[in-house]
């Protein structure tokens, strides 16, 4: 793979199994958000380039359709051994583009590696069903089927996890298939695609575009692609779904986030603290999954709050690849300027600040996105920042009597994504996991994610379709059934 040190140029789309320069005179800097370094520049692909990728995906669709599962599953088993030999030079690439810790993009990847992993077993996963004689003499089964060319458009914050959520599963069940990724993080989506080229998966099968509304619109008004994968906003994922739907596409859209984490007083704090650190934290709290509300039950909010603050106090911010950085910046400019606007409208509309991170900045890069952990007291559920998905290292502490009037009030969230509770009682868990309204949910886990053989499991605004990505979901999402209903004269 080629070095990211090397990279300044235009990037090149990958189409028909070519890297492919794009006629695009529209260009988005690809930026570290900690140095401020210029990584490369990418193309914002035209409609007819895109166009012609899709005609690539469609032209390689049949012959890769009837390529048997056990051979589409060996491309898949060399595609993740050529990740893992690669697995440090990719965790690094998404920390130069995207700003994670090199822990935290090293767990980016290895999830990655684990929806790859779930591909290989296509064989099993396709596998229909068949009875005798459901009448006398007839018998019926059904098959499972690629649907045609898919497309995956993937967001900023897990530059790899999120492609390989779509793109193996996709392949390996016989689909040709066309990713598209965030423009700030287009290094890695490379990565993965050279690595799909080196495992030699057949020219036209796997193809890379970059762009913005103009790609995407392209992608969704073909009626040569079958499905459209998404992850991002709620509001572009609305957006996403309404346009498949009305051009006749499958769409399975994931949106945004507002968590809430129920600490009752017979948590354990000091593995509870740790946790809500984590989960409010990691990734500079960019992930669908962090934790923005905490809600303390009866007592403890006190000793919660100064607990929590002398813990992120001590979080060390920097670049990601420095072995002392703990925390990093937020990923590019926009969202650095969107977590500075909640901020100031938390203010306003009254909340007030046990912990302002505005103004920390590790000394080595002053100029990069940093924001530091904040903590916000007295919010009301008519704020904004009470409503509203914050995506930076920005919490909100407050306060219930009792567990139901923490539940009710995380309930009113038009938000589903996830929720956690932390406590020693299994009664108290069994009655926030029956009546929480979200998909996933922690019971003394701060960042819910479940492995890929379980569905990410998004509810209300989280989610635009029925079927999630990970497990059997996306194999259902990725094959149509036939049923075959045979009778012999």
């Amino acid at each position: 793979m080629e070095e990211i040190k090397n990279m300044v140029d235009v990037l090149k789309n990958y189409i028909n199994g070519e890297w492919v320069e794009s006629s695009s005179t529209q260009l988005q800097e690809v930026i570290n958000p900690a140095t401020l370094e210029l990584l490369a520049k990418v193309p914002r692909t035209t409609k007819a380039e895109v166009e012609v990728a899709i005609k690539a995906a469609k032209d390689a669709f049949w012959e890769w359709r009837c390529t048997p599962p056990a051979v589409r599953a060996s491309y898949m088993f060399e595609f993740r051994n050529i990740m893992v030999e690669h697995f440090e030079e990719i965790s690094q690439t998404v920390v130069k583009e995207h700003g994670k810790t090199l822990d935290e993009a090293r767990g980016d990847v290895k999830r990655g590696i684990e929806a790859i992993e779930f591909s290989t077993n296509v064989t099993t996963h396709m596998m229909g069903e068949m009875e005798e004689d459901v009448a006398k003499g007839i018998d019926e089964a059904f098959v499972r089927e690629p649907l045609g060319v898919c497309a995956g458009l993937s967001p900023y914050n897990f530059p790899a996890m999120i492609p390989l959520w779509f793109l193996p599963n996709a392949i390996a069940c016989g689909n040709t298939f066309i990713l598209k990724p965030a423009s700030s993080v287009p290094l890695t989506a490379k990565a993965i695609v050279e690595a799909c080229e080196e495992a030699g998966i057949p020219q036209g099968v796997v193809n890379l575009i970059y762009g913005g509304r103009e790609a995407t619109d392209a992608l969704l008004f073909s009626k040569d692609v079958k499905a459209v994968s998404f992850v991002g906003s709620s509001e572009v994922a609305s957006s996403v779904y309404t346009k498949a739907a009305q051009n006749n596409k499958r769409a399975s859209c994931q949106g945004q986030a507002k968590n809430f984490i129920v600490i009752m007083p017979d948590a354990n704090l000091n593995a509870t603290v740790s946790a809500l650190i984590t989960s409010a934290c990691g990734c500079a709290g960019q992930r669908c999954l962090a934790g923005e509300i905490f809600v303390a039950v009866g007592d403890v909010y006190d000793e919660l709050k100064k607990r929590y603050i002398e813990g992120v106090k001590n979080l060390k911010m920097g670049y990601g690849l420095d072995a002392d950085a703990q925390m990093g910046p937020l990923s590019n400019k926009g969202m650095y300027d969107q977590v500075m606007n909640y901020i100031e409208i938390g203010l306003k509309e009254g909340a007030t600040l046990a912990l302002d991170g505005r103004n920390k900045k590790p000394e080595k890069y002053p100029n990069g996105y940093f924001v530091g952990p904040t903590v916000f007291e007295n919010v009301k559920p008519s704020m904004r920042i009470f409503k509203e998905e914050i995506f930076g290292p920005v919490v909100c502490l407050m306060k219930a009597k009792t567990l139901d009037e923490a539940i009710a009030l995380a309930n009113t969230s038009q938000f589903g994504n996830a929720g956690a509770i932390f406590t020693g009682s299994g009664k108290s868990a069994r009655e926030f996991t029956y009546k929480i309204e979200a998909g996933n949910v922690g019971i003394n886990i701060g960042v819910p994610a479940p492995v890929f053989f379980f569905p990410f499991s998004g509810w209300k605004d989280s989610m635009y379709g029925d079927l999630h990505a990970q497990a059997s979901d996306i194999i259902n999402f990725y094959t149509q059934s036939k049923t075959i209903i045979t009778r012999w004269l």
